[in-house]
């Protein structure tokens, strides 16, 4: 376990019946982290949260919390608290009184509980709203009283099951900034669940996207975007342009592909295939630029705008490379850019760096 993990999860294993939700999970969580589980639904992220938070028994493997093996503790024997995507309020309850539940429940007296409520209430801007009921309060009030009812007693990790997925498109945006700038506050280690590829890149120190109930990737939301090991990894999250070519060998650290006849160079994420073998890349769209002539980018290619799609501050370009025996490229620019790139050839450069060679 390294110095700075407050989690360890070992060769973590769960099945159940004959589907595997788990296969042989190992993964450090840093004090102070925001790590995001991401993935589409069946792929173990919820399994791994519930089994932090002991509401799931692993099949086989070990729970380390700050040094001390959780794996057979009931829930209220962890440092660790849940905010749920239904909130789980207590509907009969004021705010004051939701937030209070698990302090009574540690045993704290009236006055420390009282200090503590007033204490996180003014954290989280919620003084406002102490003797108000759920029903009375807007989606991301309920948001806030639940968070605030999770941090009261102190947890070493605070577990956050889709917690904003009942919320409508701009109060997500919203909350989502609010719950990272809590967080960096309180110095707390979250563990957040998501299938939402937005939410999981705007929020996190840290990403792991699962399936099949095995890590893919797991990255700064930097590296999983622009550097995705996997093919899996490169659709998943955001959108990108998929080339599929054969691999030629390396030179000077850069994997080289033949693509249509076009010579390309990229980097190798997840390990470089075997020379010769079909092999797939991939090139955010944001990533292609526009030149009147051949430019200096270890890439370039020409080709031909086909189609506009307007989409306000940006444009989406799909391009014919026309080299390329029909091969495709979609591009997304400004909208002053877009609008400039007519329908005559033009070059279309691109990194070394900006190209990964996926692994299947």
């Amino acid at each position: 376990m390294t110095s700075d993990a407050l989690v360890r999860i070992q060769n973590v294993s769960k099945h159940f019946g004959d589907t595997t939700a788990l296969d042989d999970l190992t993964l450090d969580i840093a004090r102070g982290e925001f790590v995001t589980f991401l993935g589409p639904s069946g792929c173990g992220k919820s399994t791994t949260l519930r089994i932090l938070g002991g509401f799931e028994q692993p099949s086989s493997g070990s729970v380390i919390l700050d040094g001390t093996d959780v794996t057979r503790l009931p829930p209220e024997k962890r440092q660790v608290n849940m905010v749920f995507q239904d909130y789980a309020l207590f509907p009969h309850m004021t705010v004051r009184q939701n937030i209070s539940f698990g302090l009574e429940l540690k045993g704290m007296s009236k006055p420390e509980i009282r200090r503590r409520q007033d204490e996180i209430m003014s954290f989280l801007e919620l003084d406002a709203y102490g003797d108000r009921y759920p029903a009375q309060l807007s989606g991301g009030q309920r948001q806030r009283v639940a968070l605030a009812r999770a941090l009261a007693p102190d947890p070493a990790l605070l577990l956050l099951d889709e917690p904003l997925g009942a919320l409508d498109a701009k109060l997500r945006g919203q909350v989502q900034q609010e719950l990272k700038s809590i967080q960096r506050r309180t110095s707390k280690t979250f563990f957040f669940v998501t299938h939402d590829q937005e939410e999981a890149l705007t929020m996190s120190d840290r990403i792991v996207v699962m399936n099949k109930g095995k890590v893919e990737q797991d990255g700064t939301p930097e590296e999983l975007y622009f550097h995705p090991a996997s093919r899996f990894v490169a659709e998943f999250i955001g959108e990108t342009n998929l080339l599929t070519g054969e691999l030629r060998g390396t030179e000077g650290g850069a994997v080289v592909m033949d693509w249509f006849g076009q010579t390309l160079r990229g980097h190798a994420p997840g390990g470089v295939p075997q020379a010769g073998t079909p092999i797939t890349a991939s090139v955010r769209l944001e990533r292609l630029g526009f030149h009147a002539e051949r430019p200096a980018t270890a890439n370039a290619v020409q080709g031909r705008v086909v189609g506009k799609t307007f989409l306000g501050s940006r444009m989406a370009l799909d391009l014919l490379v026309e080299e390329a025996q029909g091969a495709t490229l979609k591009a997304y620019v400004d909208a002053d850019t877009g609008q400039s790139v007519g329908e005559a050839p033009v070059w279309i450069g691109w990194e070394e760096s900006s190209m990964a060679v996926l692994r299947d």
